[in-house]
């Protein structure tokens, strides 16, 4: 039985790094670090989540190319069971270049397999060898996302719980497509962004409320100010760890791997709070 069950994108990351970068048409810049990495919210929280203990599975889509190849290999060195992810020929995995400083980030994503997912693809046995279901970027996945409310129904018929991250939303709607799945979702973990976006609030704190009144348990990402959370009438504060930051890139998912961890375990809101903002100032 897999502790956690992982359905989403799956995409190589080309991180750049530097104190600044500023691209301008026309020249050519110079940074100080380059690295190739296994990308996308749904892989690294699964990838961060696997390496904390939990049985790990994941479902998704690659190309039949080099980067799927390496990306199916680095997520089970890390201890994903990938034995269910899908290389299919006639796709192209998806690539993001991330543009990273010690303060913030900026991402180019190539869509390629990140697109192709649709939630009818899932298997049943695959949803019934699992305790929990996480989907990330429900706003990028533009054709995964219309099948969700079938998939957590899915998912919640054999047991499951089911966590969901958003991410950022391009168009700009932000509830209207989240009003389909909020109310079959147990745990929601957004950025303070997204959360007030999503709300209309215009405090966290408020936002927090707001949300606690649709999901059970609600984990709010506030960046280097930790985060807050919300479940039944348990509210709980955590700081970051300080930490030099290199590079933002996966700090919010692997904060949900962590909180995740603890939400499985059962541990109090504080605690696996605590653990989500370490894995988040660690990454």
């Amino acid at each position: 039985m897999h502790d956690l069950l992982v359905v989403g994108e799956i995409n190589v990351d080309l991180i750049l790094q530097d104190e600044t970068i500023a691209p301008v048409f026309g020249q050519e810049i110079v940074v100080k670090d380059a690295l190739l990495t296994p990308g996308s919210s749904s892989v690294i929280m699964a990838c961060g989540a696997a390496r904390l203990g939990l049985d790990t599975a994941f479902f998704g889509l690659t190309g039949a190319d080099e980067f799927g190849a390496f990306m199916r290999r680095e997520m089970a060195k890390l201890g994903v069971d990938v034995s269910r992810v899908v290389a299919d020929p006639a796709l192209r995995t998806g690539l993001t270049v991330s543009l990273s400083t010690a303060k913030d980030r900026a991402m180019i994503t190539f869509m390629g397999s990140i697109d192709a997912l649709t939630a009818d693809r899932v298997p049943d046995d695959l949803l019934g060898s699992a305790r929990h279901l996480h989907c990330g970027s429900f706003f990028l996945q533009e054709r995964l996302r219309p099948g969700l409310p079938d998939l957590f129904r899915r998912a919640r018929a054999r047991g499951l719980t089911v966590s969901l991250d958003l991410g950022w939303d391009p168009e700009g709607r932000w509830g209207s497509e989240l009003e389909r799945v909020i109310d079959l979702v147990d745990v929601l973990v957004p950025n303070e962004t997204e959360a007030l976006h999503l709300t209309g609030a215009d405090t966290v704190e408020e936002a927090l409320e707001r949300l606690a009144a649709r999901v059970p348990t609600v984990a709010v990402k506030l960046g280097p100010q930790g985060a807050a959370a919300a479940s039944g009438a348990e509210r709980a504060r955590a700081e970051a760890i300080p930490a030099t930051v290199v590079d933002t890139t996966g700090a919010g998912d692997s904060f949900n791997a962590g909180f995740i961890y603890g939400y499985l375990k059962g541990w109090p809101l504080e605690r696996a709070l605590r653990l989500g903002c370490a894995c988040g100032s660690l990454s």
